[in-house]
């Protein structure tokens, strides 16, 4: 049955060959095809093949693979058959970005096929000459159908393996950002050239007005996959069970209301397709993800290192290592900002009368770099030991109302820490009820 596909399958494509004006898009129907036939053949029930736009070379690969429960298998990157060197296709820019980015990737001339896993070449097969086909104009004889077989077994048998560590979930999340980040910048481009509804220079001139008025698009671009991937990750800390894009919106904290208007884009509305792609693929990661059990086991046992760090300095270390040393990213040592708040909190009592510390109401309190919020997540745990040891725990919910809530302050420009800073606080007020 499978020698039988692949002979009609080289049939198609040199009958598409000579029609004469073919080009690399013409054959993507044969492509899929095949694709959908080997799979019922592997029997892989209800896959879904979606080709995808790509207005760059730079772009999302051609093709993704869904299984039948919504979740994204892998991709497929197709070249025309006359593109007979792979060997230098795989050492473009844009196959390295692909592989870096995404765990699961076919590419392709039509004739031979290389899997990809993890950036790693696992697998290659030659189901036929390609020469035969375009200068004999016949179909060439099938060639190697068993290690064929075997190429899309590994393929379709994939799944995003569960990220147990902060660390690991951090350089995923920063792979994929990275890379949502230069589709924001080619959507840029290509609103500017046109005239119809511009949604993501509505947003940078948004963005501009309000937030930041020396934003450049590429800050922009910056900015805004940050707030996506991040509002993703507060989003999936709410979530339990099934979680994806379009679920999202409904998960974002009312209390970081720049991510709920990003989000309501985002989710709800109809992003342009190549943003979809990779938001989709981050929300899949976010998926099999425990990310809640990475968060609250810190914060609940107090055992280990904060799990915050690496959604800081590791993210940024591998989204954008020059940001990191220019915006002097790094994360205090808890060490240091326990003796920093213990210290403030003395002086307070000792040198100013305030015989509650930073628990006394008349304490406001600014952090002018917020960061993660390291420096105020202290600063309230302390304040709410001090109250619960003096008045009890009582009140204690009327006093964080009262004086936590509207006297604690931080300004943070970058937007993966702001969101992260903020889940960091909700994990405490939570611990507070």
């Amino acid at each position: 049955m499978l020698e039988k596909l692949l002979k009609q399958y080289l049939k198609n494509l040199t009958n598409t060959f000579q029609r004469g004006d073919a080009r690399e898009e013409s054959y993507y129907t044969n492509l899929e095809e095949l694709i959908k036939n080997i799979a019922v053949i592997l029997k892989v029930n209800n896959i879904d093949v979606t080709i995808l736009p790509k207005k760059t070379e730079a772009g999302n690969p051609d093709f993704r693979i869904w299984d039948g429960k919504n979740h994204i298998t892998g991709y497929i990157e197709a070249k025309d058959p006359s593109v007979s060197n792979l060997d230098y296709i795989e050492g473009t820019e844009q196959l390295k970005r692909y592989c870096s980015t995404f765990p699961n990737v076919i590419l392709t001339n039509l004739y031979e096929f290389r899997l990809y896993r993890d950036g790693q070449r696992i697998a290659q097969v030659m189901i036929g000459r390609p020469m035969i086909g375009r200068q004999l104009r016949t179909p060439p004889p099938v060639e190697n159908s068993g290690q064929f077989k075997d190429l899309f077994e590994s393929f379709f048998s994939f799944s995003l393996p569960k990220v147990r560590s902060a660390r690991s979930l951090a350089v995923e999340l920063a792979k994929r950002t990275r890379f949502l980040r230069d589709e924001v910048i080619a959507v840029e481009m290509e609103e500017e050239g046109t005239k119809g509804q511009k949604q993501i220079i509505g947003f940078y001139e948004t963005f501009k007005k309000y937030l930041i008025r020396t934003l450049t698009e590429k800050q922009f671009a910056d900015l805004y996959a940050q707030t996506i991937t991040y509002g993703l990750f507060a989003a999936r800390t709410r979530a339990n069970g099934e979680f994806n894009r379009r679920l999202a919106f409904d998960y974002i904290p009312n209390t970081i209301g720049i991510l709920r208007d990003v989000f309501r884009f985002i989710s709800l509305e109809d992003p342009p397709k190549s943003l979809q792609i990779i938001v989709e693929d981050i929300a899949e990661l976010l998926h099999v993800t425990d990310v809640k059990k990475i968060l609250h086991e810190y914060h609940s046992t107090g055992k280990g290192k904060d799990p915050i760090i690496h959604f800081y300095e590791t993210f940024l270390s591998t989204y954008d290592p020059e940001i990191r040393e220019r915006r002097g990213v790094y994360y205090t040592p808890e060490a240091v900002v326990g003796y920093i708040v213990r210290s403030i909190h003395s002086i307070l009592k000792t040198h100013f009368g305030l015989s509650d510390g930073l628990a006394s109401p008349e304490v406001k309190l600014l952090d002018p770099a917020g960061g993660t919020l390291t420096f105020p997540a202290a600063a309230i745990n302390l304040a709410a030991k001090e109250y619960i040891k003096k008045y009890g725990e009582g009140g204690l919910h009327h006093w964080i109302k009262k004086h936590i809530l509207p006297d604690f302050y931080a300004f943070e420009l970058m937007m993966a820490p702001y969101a992260i800073g903020h889940l960091k606080i909700g994990f405490i007020l939570d611990e507070l009820n």
